[in-house]
């Protein structure tokens, strides 16, 4: 990334799709040659793990560091490779327009990967890659596919209350719901191939059109995963293996009581210990996806907020220093190149920032954020910006900038913006022109949202920081890309040297 180029940031499951969620098929590939039409480098989505409706579908609270969103699966694409017929698709629930309803996707989706699943079975399909694919990932995938198995057979009671042989992992009690539980954990595995098929080929198009995907990685893990399950020593856990600690951030841009995650911390002694090869295989795996990579909550590498299990909140916590250096160091002995974006956002110390600039990681800029306060000072200004950065109008966490106008923006933020632009600028035409400003500054990678490139209000945002329901649901409506969107932003693109 240290030549001029620009992208967007669209998460997979706001591509527009009949199947009622985005997902790795046409829509994806027709979404790709709208990136190639306009001239674009990259495509950033979020996190790809699994999600569930008790996390608010969120791509930061999965129950796998290593596994994949079967939900993104393409019935298309199942039925191009012999999964399904024409006919086990035909009959589609009448999905809302413009959002996402994750109970019906999860009940449609469910039906045809039984269908799909009981036809492998019966028809003894011999797929030697799928085998290929369960040896070579068999040091997650097994582990994986037990728990999300146990998951379902304790009815998404946490595994700390799981029966304490199961719950502590002793290898007689595992052995016997490995047998009992096989159908579901083949099922698992089968679905996990049908993403990495999928994919890769979505990967292989995106080469050929010149689009490079970034991918995002959550710094931290959900406790109801199967890596804390997995790996307890290497988290805080007490006696009873419950977190004793949880991750948040304090009172902030985004939330006046700060952010409480709950995510159990990393016991980072043990990381050192073991060479941060968990760190090593979590980045390794990430990368065998994506070209780039964006760690979320980078400052949790150089120092982390920690709050006691149970608060209500993020203000009663406390700084904790961690081994970033060390880490990266490891890190870039493994990977020459070290294709990261440090998400550097929020609350940031002089260490943080000593400590990218050491690694040569673009850190991230946010142009909204000028206007927070005083411009002429702020690192998010275009005419302060660096060049070894990313910069974006906004994140999946801002409000849309027509919205941020519309709704969000204080007196003095409106009143700033306006002495910036030298003019009063409508909500309507605001997009416009902060992209404009972003991608003639100097920073290298300029990454836009894709409501801002259509223009869209509030009702667009993604995420609201600190709140649990009603997030991650938007999408694209049929169409919504016109010919001119892309002809405007492939004009912008080559004006401003970043074709």
């Amino acid at each position: 990334m240290k030549r001029r180029g620009s992208g967007v940031l669209l998460h997979i499951t706001s591509l527009f799709s009949q199947y009622g969620i985005g997902d790795l098929g046409p829509c994806a590939c027709r979404f790709v040659d709208f990136l190639s039409d306009a001239q674009q480098s990259y495509w950033q989505v979020l996190p790809l793990n699994p999600t569930s409706l008790e996390s608010d579908n969120s791509p930061y609270h999965s129950t796998s560091a290593f596994a994949f969103n079967t939900h993104l699966i393409s019935p298309e694409c199942m039925v191009k490779g012999g999964f399904l017929r024409k006919n086990d698709i035909d009959t589609v629930p009448d999905f809302p327009c413009g959002t996402v309803d994750f109970n019906a996707v999860a009940r449609f989706k469910e039906r045809i990967f039984s269908l799909a699943y009981d036809r492998f079975i019966q028809e003894k399909t011999d797929l030697p890659d799928f085998y290929d694919f369960c040896r070579n990932n068999s040091w997650w995938l097994e582990d994986f596919a037990l728990f999300t198995s146990l998951d379902q057979q304790y009815k998404g009671s946490l595994w700390s209350n799981w029966p304490d042989e199961i719950k502590n992992r002793e290898p007689s009690a595992l052995d016997a719901m490995r047998q009992s539980l096989k159908m579901k954990i083949d099922k698992e595995k089968f679905l996990q191939y049908l993403f990495y098929q999928q994919w890769q080929e979505l990967r292989e198009y995106s080469r050929k059109k010149g689009i490079s995907l970034i991918g995002d990685i959550p710094i931290y893990v959900h406790y109801h995963s199967a890596d804390v399950w997995t790996h307890p020593a290497l988290f805080q856990l007490d006696e009873r293996l419950r977190p004793m600690v949880v991750a948040g951030v304090p009172p902030d841009y985004f939330s006046k009581t700060g952010q409480l995650w709950k995510n159990p911390l990393y016991r980072w002694e043990e990381h050192e210990k073991e060479g941060f090869s968990w760190w090593i295989k979590r980045l390794e795996h990430n990368l065998a996806f994506f070209d780039y990579t964006r760690i979320d909550h980078f400052r949790g590498f150089v120092a982390y907020w920690e709050v006691a299990a149970g608060e209500r909140n993020a203000i009663n916590g406390r700084w904790v220093t961690a081994p970033g250096q060390k880490l990266l160091t490891v890190m870039k002995n493994r990977f020459a190149d070290l294709p990261l974006i440090a998400e550097d956002l929020g609350i940031i110390t002089p260490d943080v920032s000593e400590l990218i600039d050491r690694f040569g990681l673009p850190g991230m800029r946010v142009i909204l954020f000028a206007f927070t306060s005083d411009p002429s000072t702020s690192p998010h200004a275009p005419h302060n910006m660096k060049r070894n950065c990313v910069l974006y109008t906004g994140t999946h966490d801002n409000a849309t900038t027509r919205g941020w106008l519309e709704s969000d923006a204080s007196p003095e933020e409106k009143k700033r913006l306006v002495t910036y632009m030298g003019r009063e600028i409508t909500a309507e035409k605001l997009p416009a022109e902060i992209i404009r400003l972003a991608m003639m500054s100097v920073a290298d990678t300029t990454i836009l949202p894709m409501q801002d490139i259509l223009g869209l209000g509030g009702k667009s945002r993604m995420n609201i920081p600190g709140t649990d329901k009603g997030n991650w649901q938007w999408q694209m409506k049929r169409n919504q890309i016109d010919p001119f969107v892309s002809r405007n932003l492939a004009e912008m693109t080559r004006i401003f040297g970043r074709t």
